[in-house]
């Protein structure tokens, strides 16, 4: 009953021996999870200190029934990344005002594991939730967002239970009523759900709402005097408001000022899109094309072929570069990195996920390559200098579109004064599960060089995908059965056809085991979502009763450490410790209370969680009843996670093509043009 994080490819690295070849420790091994979501505490910390900086005005459950289970179930959902919130907000890009340039911050080497919440702080706040007849089981994750004093904070204000993912404004309502007596029209329910409903929104990928919107999404909430709701919000500081200019200055009204645009935007979001603008400006500043001109440059760029040449060219002369490309084109970043090492240069290399980690290793002998998560958490990566600035002269980022604001303020400001910095992806994927569209605002920005390959991906399943990538779902000639489409009626024929071709028909035909068989499905709940699918297939792979926390040993899995990232696994086995896990060709523990809300089977994904992975067959499933979810990313995502075979079974009939053909991206309010315009000026590179 919620709406809930959109579930990505939220590839949390774990750590262990790195593709660098370097040995983490033993206690990275068990706390990459916390070492990550440590940097991103110390995010906050500095746009904390930012703000402060800006004193100005800115333009477990038990046996619960009803409404308590319902909040229970949603909380545990959300804190899994079951669902996907839906993009409820849709704006048009805003329009440039000139920020107030920033020193950069840089994130320290190694960060302390979070601090877990005081025992007692806990049971007071079980207390306060029963008697609001909220879930006692919610208590543990209520403390870690509210904090130790989070009882405290109820009392004051019981509608501070919406900072709790998964609770929604009619929950936090009865809540509200029955601690306090307080109703609707009280004037702290305006202000939380001010902040609900732009958390809401980040997590479907804005930024920032037009003000308009933010209005109009209060008054569906039955917010009384939405607009004084807002102006309360801000005047207590839940919330940042900006005034952007709209047009030219020749849109000027009749008294001579241009008109604005006001968007609304939590701190965190509005202030890292801000500090990103301000790194990535700093990045194209530190280069000329003078530092990178030489013969050495241009021999590397001569001996490499074709895109792989310009791309070394355009490193050799600028700060900031952009890489547009599929699967095949991943050879053209990796003869940079073996270019820029002959020429002495210090390189690293991040993917979005041990998979692409382990891809990208393949093609540059090994070494020097991580995770991104890793790299920013330190469990993996070249080390930091005195200043706390990455150990690099050039650093290439795969999968760039899955970057978000924050997670690309903290790459960005971890970058020295005069190092490159490569940004390189497909941009027909799926964007971040988090926050902005860092990737395609660049792209369409132009203010740094851009290099698009020239190599397509090979064979059958790169003509068709290349097809979909330009809104065309055209028939391709698999002679060796690299695509197959299965035509269904009913969900009760896609899940029959699915198991079958997973269990049986690709492994006899193509010679792929199911082990390496990957489903991908539009969602995880209806007649064919990933939760009836993964039922189905763990009866026919790995039958059991699950005395695991529902898992038995040979279970594929998805696990969410954090948040917005899942890494596919297997289960090992289980002991006092937890459940063993082997992800990414490493051991990850995950402890007993952490199963039930961050693991889930993993035979069947959505093509949010399987962005960064490819697998060497995949069954796509359409169903009927999930044409909605349709769009020509998803089909792009789903159908480029094949390596060799791809599986399609087709119920959706006319709605595939029509997606293809018509429904593109749902589009993301973000300021990061607008923030980057002043600064760096357009380039035709």
């Amino acid at each position: 009953m919620s709406t809930e994080p959109p579930e990505t490819a939220e590839d949390a690295e774990e750590p262990g021996t790195s593709a660098g070849g370097t040995e983490v420790s033993e206690a990275a091994q068990v706390s990459e999870a916390e070492a990550e979501l440590a940097a991103q505490r110390l995010e906050r910390e500095r746009i904390e200190r930012r703000k402060a900086e800006r004193q100005g005005p800115i333009e477990a459950g038990g046996k619960l029934s009803g409404t308590a289970a319902d909040l229970l179930a949603a909380v545990r959902a959300v804190e899994s990344g079951e669902k996907s919130a839906a993009a409820v907000f849709a704006e048009a890009a805003p329009t440039p005002r000139r920020p107030a340039p920033e020193p950069v911050r840089r994130v320290p080497a190694a960060a302390p594991g979070p601090v877990a919440p005081a025992a007692g702080a806990v049971e007071d706040l079980r207390r306060v939730l029963v008697q609001g007849g909220a879930p006692e089981g919610i208590a543990v994750q209520a403390a870690g967002v509210l904090g130790d004093g989070g009882a405290d904070v109820l009392r004051a204000d019981p509608w501070q239970l919406l900072r709790v993912p998964g609770v929604r404004p009619e929950q936090a309502d009865g809540f509200a009523r029955a601690l306090l007596g307080a109703g609707p029209d009280d004037e702290r329910r305006g202000r939380a759900v001010t902040v609900w409903l732009l958390e809401q929104a980040a997590l479907a990928g804005h930024t920032v709402l037009d003000m308009a919107a933010l209005v109009a999404a209060l008054g569906r909430q039955k917010v009384p005097e939405a607009e004084e709701a807002v102006q309360n919000a801000i005047a207590e500081g839940d919330v940042l408001v900006f005034q952007d200019a709209v047009g030219d200055a020749g849109g000027a009204e009749e008294d001579g000022e241009p008109p604005v645009r006001v968007l609304v935007g939590l701190e965190r979001c509005a202030l890292a899109e801000e500090s990103l603008a301000d790194g990535l400006a700093r990045l194209v500043d530190s280069v000329t094309a003078q530092d990178g001109a030489g013969e050495e440059w241009e021999r590397a760029a001569v001996s490499a072929e074709g895109s792989a040449g310009e791309l070394i060219r355009a490193v050799a002369g600028h700060g900031l570069v952009l890489h547009t490309g599929g699967e095949a084109s991943l050879a053209e970043p990796a003869a940079l990195v073996r270019a820029a090492r002959g020429l002495g240069l210090r390189v690293w290399a991040a993917a979005h996920g041990p998979v692409g980690r382990a891809r990208f290793a393949g093609l540059v002998e090994g070494t020097g390559v991580s995770t991104v998560a890793g790299l920013l958490s330190g469990a993996e990566g070249p080390g930091r200098d005195a200043d706390g600035a990455l150990d690099v002269d050039l650093l290439v980022v795969l999968d760039a579109p899955q970057l978000d604001v924050e997670t690309a303020a903290l790459v960005t400001e971890s970058l020295p004064d005069g190092a490159r910095l490569v940004l390189a992806g497909d941009p027909g994927v799926l964007w971040s599960a988090g926050p902005g569209r860092v990737f395609a605002d660049l792209l369409a920005a132009r203010v740094c060089s851009q290099v698009a390959s020239r190599r397509p991906d090979p064979g059958p399943l790169g003509e068709l995908v290349s097809g979909v990538g330009v809104g065309e779902l055209n028939p391709v000639a698999a002679p060796g059965k690299e695509v197959v489409i299965v035509p269904v009626r009913d969900a009760g024929e896609a899940v029959h056809r699915t198991v079958q071709l997973v269990v049986d028909s690709v492994p006899r035909a193509i010679g792929v085991p199911a082990e390496e068989t990957q489903v991908i499905t539009p969602g995880h709940g209806g007649a064919v979502g990933t939760w009836v699918l993964n039922a189905a297939l763990k009866e026919r792979l790995n039958p059991g009763p699950g005395r695991f926390g529902g898992f038995d040993p040979g279970d594929r899995v998805a696990y969410s450490p954090v948040p917005g990232r899942t890494l596919p696994g297997r289960v090992v086995r289980a002991d006092g410790e937890g459940l063993h896990l082997e992800c990414g060709g490493e051991e990850v523990v995950v402890p007993r209370e952490r199963v039930e809300p961050s693991l889930r089977h993993g035979w069947a994904l959505t093509a949010h969680q399987a962005v960064g992975c490819r697998w060497p067959a995949v069954v796509v499933v359409l169903p009927g009843d999930a044409v909605q979810a349709l769009s020509r990313p998803w089909v792009y995502t789903a159908f480029s996670r094949a390596d060799r075979h791809l599986s399609v079974v087709h119920g959706a009939e006319q709605a595939l093509p029509r997606a293809v053909a018509e429904v593109s991206a749902k589009p993301r309010t973000t300021r990061l043009p607008v923030l980057l315009a002043p600064q760096v000026p357009v380039t035709e590179g």
